[in-house]
């Protein structure tokens, strides 16, 4: 007997009470061992910003979806540890979408952008995965912050603290796509931002390439890459 397959839509997934509950559960996990807000304002920005990205530059809208999906579901792997999180996360929804119905072409897609959408391991693998991991490293902001007593002690917390507006663009005349950002220099230098963002750059920088666009990062309206 053949098997049955069908369309998911983003909107099941984000209806989808298991994936909730694991999204969740991951960004308990982080909250417990230090790390910003992994959640759902995460998780859903990274999903809108990932597919309205691949809209913009014109790709089909079904691959425009299973960016949104591999976006609300990247991070899922942390219920089980921030450690290859990104590998756990791909066998998570592996199993989950299959026994969804989905076709095994677009679950290839979706997982394999999933797998490597972590920094150690990361690759513009697909074009899926490329949107995944600008979407993703772009995602610094203050409201990320859970703790905010801690933002002279911590690097991280602090320079999200710092980061008063972020917004990534498509630039089609100049064939880039363009991270604009506004900090507050008060609150953390430049250079701090570089100091433990700049491979997440430099991804973002491959991600972009694979796309046929060159990347650009603008801080306080500075071009910085």
């Amino acid at each position: 007997m053949e098997n049955s397959y069908r369309t998911i839509s983003f909107e099941e997934i984000r209806k989808n009470q298991e994936i909730s509950a694991y999204i969740h559960a991951a960004n308990a996990v982080l909250g417990a061992i230090g790390y910003t807000e992994h959640g759902m304002p995460h998780v859903c920005r990274a999903a809108g910003v990932a597919a309205n990205l691949l809209r913009e530059l014109g790709y089909e809208e079904r691959t425009c979806e299973l960016a949104a999906i591999a976006g609300y579901m990247h991070d899922i792997g942390n219920t089980v540890n921030r450690a290859d999180h990104a590998q756990s996360g791909a066998l998570m929804a592996f199993r989950i979408l299959s026994r969804l119905g989905m076709p095994p072409q677009e679950v290839a897609v979706v997982v394999s952008a999933i797998g490597h959408h972590d920094e150690e391991t990361a690759a513009a693998v697909n074009e899926v995965a490329a949107a995944l991991i600008l979407a993703d490293k772009s995602d610094v902001r203050r409201s990320r912050v859970r703790n905010e007593s801690g933002i002279m002690t911590d690097i991280h917390d602090r320079v999200n603290y710092a980061v008063e507006r972020t917004e990534l663009q498509v630039k089609q005349e100049e064939k880039a796509i363009v991270l604009q950002m506004a900090i507050d220099t008060d609150i953390c230098a430049v250079m701090d931002y570089f100091e433990i963002f700049l491979s997440r750059m430099l991804l973002c920088r491959k991600a972009a390439d694979f796309l046929g666009h060159t990347f650009e990062l603008v801080i306080n309206q500075s071009r910085m890459l």
